[in-house]
């Protein structure tokens, strides 16, 4: 049975996380559907940035340091972020982007790979980066760039031939897979669990990019067995456009090899300003350059608007909240634009699917989201053909779904996606 408006009002009065939606600053009359690209501000953000802008910077001057925590603040908010990731604390830190993080951890991991295969009769075979074809372009142009520069292969294959490849004589010479958790184009999330195992079983190791996991879907890195993971701050977590990353290793691996960016930050006495570099003990030398205090600040009021869900259930009732928004709006646009050349991308599958809807159209999709966002309906566009729609529980209610897809039958039955005005693209899609 379709649900109503009436109905989907119901059950906004009826949810617990409801009044999450107070943590944020958001617009007037606009569904924002785009937060697995760039979460909304946190409320908390302006004042807080403001503060260190005007009392740590402006009269604490390089006295925050210590005085205000400076320092400290990579492992501080890597602490926070580590509750929703499966992480223990002092096992993961903030610190650049997600692909200079992605950069560090690969070469790591190919570094430990080859070192723990080197003496067996298998150890020169192992030289095969193992990614899925339609990851997110810069992993696997990070996974190529060290792959050629190792002497090594990247192999790219459709999700599911992957165990396939690591069956057996086959996985012989996988060094590494390297996957992100949810698929950016689909919403299809992999099973951490099965394939880290299936990794290790041809020893190989896994490398796991969370930019569509983290603060969006139960993640536990410790628990799967997982060997490296990267994330990104400006998503699901609010941390603000441009939010730094973070990066974990597993304890076992964690001081078993140097990263490649062995900067100061990173030594295990950057004050004591020696010519030779040691890296410093545990996930700390994963550090680089001088902390960003800025988006720093910005990004823990971001992490905390998702720790606020924790004594409602966490991640748990987040998750059960964004797999009932995602399945409502695919079922409403089965229902209520049918007829319209939309197909579904994203699975059906509960366990399958992430917090977002992907749907696809043979043409015109670039158009459809462009009109859409005139209307106040922000998702967002990926090439070729994928309208894509990201729900987060945090501040996303029934409704808005409902008049979500209410908007789109009405691009759709009235053709004006045709106009002039929404064919043009923009720099950023």
């Amino acid at each position: 049975m379709t649900l109503t408006r009436a109905d989907c009002e119901a059950l906004d009065r009826r949810d617990p996380l409801a009044t999450l939606r107070s943590q944020f600053v958001i617009p007037p009359g606009l569904i924002y559907l785009d937060g697995n690209s760039l979460g909304v501000m946190p409320a908390a953000a302006p004042a807080r940035v403001a503060q260190v802008v005007q009392q740590e910077w402006g009269q604490g001057l390089i006295r925050s340091w210590n005085a205000a925590g400076w320092m400290n603040l990579s492992q501080r908010v890597g602490d926070k972020i580590a509750r929703l990731v499966g992480a223990a604390p002092g096992e993961l830190v903030v610190a650049d982007s997600t692909s200079v993080n992605l950069f560090k951890v690969l070469s790591a991991a190919l570094h430990l790979a080859r070192a723990e295969s080197s003496g067996t009769h298998r150890g020169a075979q192992r030289h095969v980066i193992v990614s899925e074809r339609s990851n997110f372009p810069t992993d696997l142009y990070i996974a190529q760039s060290l792959a050629q520069q190792h002497g090594g292969t990247l192999e790219l294959l459709e999700g599911e031939d992957i165990p396939a490849r690591l069956a057996g004589a086959r996985g012989q010479d996988v060094a590494l897979l390297t996957l992100t958790h949810v698929n950016y184009r689909t919403g299809r999330m992999h099973d951490m669990a099965a394939l880290t195992a299936q990794a290790h079983a041809a020893g190989a190791l896994t490398v796991w990019d969370l930019a569509h996991s983290a603060g969006a879907v139960p993640v536990d890195l410790n628990g799967t067995g997982a060997d490296f993971a990267v994330g990104c701050g400006y998503k699901y977590l609010n941390g603000g456009p441009g939010a730094p990353a973070f990066v974990w290793a597993h304890p076992q691996h964690v001081s078993s090899a140097w990263q490649p960016l062995a900067g100061w930050i990173g030594h295990a006495a950057p004050f004591e300003f020696t010519p030779d570099y040691q890296p410093a003990p545990g996930i700390t030398r994963y550090l680089c350059g001088t902390p960003p205090v800025l988006s720093l600040a910005a990004l823990e009021c971001g992490v905390d608007t998702v720790l606020a869900a924790e004594p409602l259930g966490g991640m748990v009732a987040l998750r059960h909240k964004s797999l009932a928004l995602t399945r409502l709006f695919a079922e409403l646009v089965q229902t209520r634009c049918a007829g319209h050349g939309l197909r579904l991308v994203s699975p059906t599958e509960d366990a399958l699917r992430g917090s977002q809807v992907c749907l696809a159209r043979d043409d015109g999709a670039y158009a459809i989201v462009q009109a859409l966002i005139e209307r106040g309906v922000i998702g967002d566009f990926r090439a070729p053909n994928v309208l894509r729609f990201g729900f987060t529980p945090l501040y996303i209610g029934y409704a808005e779904v409902w008049e979500a897809v209410e908007q789109l039958r009405q691009v759709l039955d009235g053709g004006v996606w045709r106009d002039a005005r929404f064919q043009q693209r923009q720099q950023v899609t």
